[in-house]
C-alpha cells in the first residue's frame, strides 16, 4: 500500500517529468501535460524489444527519472541509466528502491563521457538529440559502442517526405537543391525553444535519417512518429578519423562539463 512517507518523498523530489506507476498505486506525475508519459511512448515500440533481455547490457542515455530503465530491468537487462540532472537521478534512485530492481543503476554522466571501448547490447537515446551542442559527435560515439539495437527518438520539424538515401552530389551550380524542404536540415536554436536554453537543434526527418546513416547505423523500423530503431555497423563509418574523433570528444566533454557546472 502507498504510505504517507512515499507521498511526501514524491513531493519533496518533484517536480517530475516521468509519471512512474509505483507499487501501492501511487503515481509521480498523474497530471502530466502530455498524459501518462512516458508510458504511451513506451507502448509505441516496446513490442520491438525482446521480452527476455537476460544477459543484455542496456544503456539509457538521458534517463530522467528512469521509466525506460525500469522497463528494461523488468525484462532482465543489466541497465545503466545516465543523466546530468541531479534531481532526476535522485528521483530515479529513490524509485529503483521502491521497484526493487538491483540490476538497474544510475550515474551522473553526459553522453560524451561514455568510453568507446564499452559495449552495450541495447541503447535508448530518446529525447536527447536536440539538447546536444555536438549532436553528430554523440551519434559517432554511440555507434562505437556497437549496440545490437538502438531506439532513437527526437523532436522533429518539417515535411514527412525525405530526399533519396545517399542523395546525389551537389556542386556550386546545383546547390539550390540544398534549400528543398525534403533535404536534411537542422533548425538551429540560438536562444531558447519552449523556454529551455538547452534546446539547440530541431531536425527534419531527412536529417535524422541521414545523420544516423552517416554515423554508421542501419535503420530497421519506424514504430512511432518520431522514433526509429537501428542496428549498428561492424565498424565506424568511413571518413571518421580516430584522432579527430578523440580530440573532438575530449573538447566536448570539457566544455559541456563546464556548462553543466554553472
Amino acid at each position: 500500500m502507498a504510505t504517507s512517507v512515499d507521498r511526501r518523498a514524491i513531493t519533496e523530489l518533484g517536480p517530475w517529468f516521468h509519471n512512474l506507476h509505483l507499487p501501492g498505486g501511487l503515481e509521480t506525475c498523474p497530471e502530466h501535460w502530455a498524459g501518462d508519459f512516458p508510458r504511451w511512448k513506451w507502448l509505441e515500440f516496446e513490442s520491438r524489444i525482446p521480452q527476455d533481455l537476460t544477459g543484455w547490457r542496456a544503456l539509457d542515455v538521458g534517463c530522467n527519472a528512469g521509466f525506460y530503465s525500469f522497463e528494461l530491468g523488468r525484462r532482465g537487462a543489466a541497465v545503466l541509466g545516465i543523466d546530468i540532472d541531479r534531481r532526476y537521478l535522485a528521483q530515479a534512485r529513490w524509485a529503483a528502491e521502491r521497484f526493487g530492481l538491483p540490476n538497474v543503476r544510475f550515474a551522473r554522466r553526459q553522453v560524451y563521457d561514455l568510453d568507446p571501448a564499452e559495449r552495450f547490447d541495447l541503447i535508448l537515446f530518446m529525447g536527447v538529440f536536440y539538447h546536444l551542442r555536438y549532436p553528430m559527435l554523440a551519434l559517432d560515439l554511440l555507434a562505437r559502442l556497437r549496440p545490437r539495437l538502438m531506439v532513437f527518438q527526437t523532436l522533429t520539424q518539417g515535411p514527412l517526405e525525405v530526399c533519396a538515401q545517399a542523395a546525389d552530389d551537389c556542386d556550386f551550380v546545383t546547390r539550390d537543391r540544398l534549400a528543398r524542404p525534403d533535404w536534411p536540415h537542422l533548425a538551429f536554436v540560438e536562444s531558447t525553444f519552449c523556454g529551455d536554453p538547452t534546446n539547440w537543434w530541431v531536425p527534419n526527418r531527412a536529417a535524422v535519417l541521414g545523420m544516423l546513416r552517416a554515423a554508421g547505423f542501419h535503420i530497421i523500423d519506424h514504430p512511432g512518429d518520431e522514433t526509429w530503431l537501428c542496428t549498428s555497423a561492424a565498424a565506424p563509418s568511413a571518413g571518421q578519423d580516430p584522432a579527430t574523433f578523440d580530440a573532438a570528444r575530449a573538447l566536448a566533454r570539457g566544455l559541456t562539463a563546464m556548462e553543466n557546472s554553472r
